[in-house]
């Protein structure tokens, strides 16, 4: 007899078949549910706490996702459909991983059904690429003025843990925030809206500062606190004594050896104050270190300074004020220098940090944002970035489109019309499909508190007599009602990315008959 092949090493576990599919789709339905009821403006929040006891409580998809260690392939697959959501519009991936979660439940049942995989992913992918036409025939055709995308960010930031009085005062400062550094003739640079935060004061004391915040105290308690119409600089060069780059040895033989070494040493750090005093500079902003000497020295000259300032925030104060970042010290020009209104230390508690306000080249705003807990302002801080996103998108990517569900009934109502003219199989998998994105507004009506198959039975009878309808949420219930007339918007983009990486991330999923697992 011959003896057994042996192809994998041993301990490997091997699942094929009906099983390995099983496997993968139970995990991806998991995930999904896991965020499912976080969904819509009375979704709840998640509490997670890791090993070290560090504690994250969140509404946002993407965090809990990334938050929760998940080890199943199949489910990280899920995990990167939310993270590719947050990375291209900032916004939608708690939709985006629900999608791909009741995507696989249909699927399951057709696979029941002696559906091929390959028939259903085929469907799938035609019936995303009407579901991207429904989305084109769901644009908004109104001008996007600053009412509106206040309306996109205020959408975007409920049921966020922004409290409903404060949404719209902070939809006000994202939008603000993204006019000021965006140019319709130059590309946006996401990085010029920067965020800070502060505990100790409510999120409505929150703040737009033309210009930059950062995390910085004077070097010296002898420096102002205050300086108006400021000339700045900006320099990626230690302000400390010189160093070779050979090791060498001094033998000082003489009292005035040492004294003319330490003048010598001394007059070369006094040097720097004084040179940036002659060219006129009032506050520098350095990258490397500044000896405790040279701040005593520009202390003297009235300069306000800091040291060891990120290169992040370097590079934003330089976009701010028009600066140049300086490598040298020497043969300084006024060119070199930038301008700002204000540069300023203020004090949060036991912090205290530097507000450079008033740029004369305005290419950098901070939203400073303030919170009772570092709780508060830690899932505040993740609800405007989202609001910023989304206004960017809507402004850059394509238009808005009604929300509250209103799209996704859309969306549905389309791909059951077209799902007649496909012939074959693909057919039910595109009804599938269907079913599959009317779980959304499901979901926003059992999260509202109202009965979902009630709610969709009406959502569909108000879509097809008046062409909108969405879930209004209400206190602590909801309404069937048209989103638009409620300011309920939602950026087309991340409608169109939620369709596309769910429906890869499901159809991935579903092409897998084997999974080899090494020990």
């Amino acid at each position: 007899m011959q003896q057994p092949l042996y192809i994998l090493a041993s301990g490997s576990n091997r699942t094929n078949g009906q099983a390995a599919q099983d496997s993968n789709i139970r995990a991806g339905k998991a995930v999904a549910s896991a965020v499912r009821t976080t969904l819509g403006p009375r979704g709840m929040d998640k509490m997670l706490v890791d090993s070290s006891g560090e504690v994250v409580i969140t509404n946002d998809g993407a965090t809990i996702l990334e938050q929760m260690d998940i080890e199943h392939p199949a489910a990280q697959m899920i995990v990167e459909v939310a993270r590719t959501q947050e990375e291209e519009v900032g916004d939608g991936t708690t939709t985006a991983a629900v999608l791909a979660g009741e995507l696989l439940v249909h699927a399951e049942d057709l696979l029941e059904g002696d559906l091929h995989p390959t028939v259903i992913v085929e469907g799938y992918n035609e019936a995303a690429r009407l579901a991207q036409e429904a989305i084109d025939e769901q644009l908004l055709a109104v001008k996007l003025d600053d009412e509106l995308l206040e309306q996109v960010a205020e959408s975007s930031m409920t049921g966020k843990g922004t409290g409903d009085v404060t949404a719209d005062v902070l939809a006000e400062h994202v939008v603000g925030a993204v006019r000021m550094v965006h140019d319709d003739n130059e590309t946006f640079d996401r990085d010029d809206v920067r965020i800070t935060t502060r505990t100790g004061s409510s999120s409505s004391a929150t703040e737009l500062v033309e210009g930059v915040v950062i995390d910085k105290e004077r070097v010296h308690d002898n420096m102002p606190l205050r300086v108006e119409d400021a000339t700045v600089a900006v320099l990626d060069v230690k302000l400390d004594v010189r160093k070779g780059e050979l090791d060498t040895e001094y033998n000082i033989t003489s009292v005035e050896q040492l004294d003319a070494a330490i003048r010598a040493e001394d007059d070369e750090l006094r040097g720097y104050a004084k040179t940036l005093a002659d060219a006129g500079v009032d506050v520098v902003f350095c990258t490397k270190s500044i000896s405790d000497r040279v701040a005593g020295h520009l202390a003297d000259e009235g300069i306000l300074a800091f040291k060891s300032v990120k290169k992040s925030d370097a590079r934003a104060i330089a976009r701010a004020t028009g600066a140049k970042r300086l490598g040298s010290v020497a043969d300084l020009e006024s060119s070199d220098f930038g301008r700002a209104e204000a540069v300023s230390a203020r004090t949060f508690g036991d912090d205290e940090l530097t507000f450079v306000e008033g740029g004369a080249a305005a290419k950098s705003v901070t939203l400073f944002l303030r919170g009772g807990t570092d709780h508060v302002v830690d899932e505040l801080e993740r609800a405007v970035n989202d609001a910023v996103d989304v206004v960017v998108a809507a402004v850059d990517k394509g238009g808005v489109v009604p929300g509250a569900g209103a799209t996704e009934i859309a969306i549905a109502d389309h791909l059951r019309s077209a799902a007649a003219s496909i012939e074959g199989r693909k057919q039910l998998a595109v009804e599938a499909y269907a079913d599959a994105v009317e779980a959304l507004p499901r979901t926003l009506a059992e999260n509202t508190g109202m009965d979902p198959i009630d709610a969709l039975v009406d959502l569909r009878a108000r879509y097809e007599s008046e062409g909108v309808a969405g879930i209004i949420s209400t206190g602590r219930s909801g309404e069937i009602g048209d989103p638009v007339e409620r300011g309920i918007i939602d950026p087309a983009a991340v409608k169109r990315e939620a369709v596309e990486s769910a429906t890869e991330a499901a159809t991935m999923i579903l092409r897998i008959d084997d999974v080899i697992a090494a020990k």
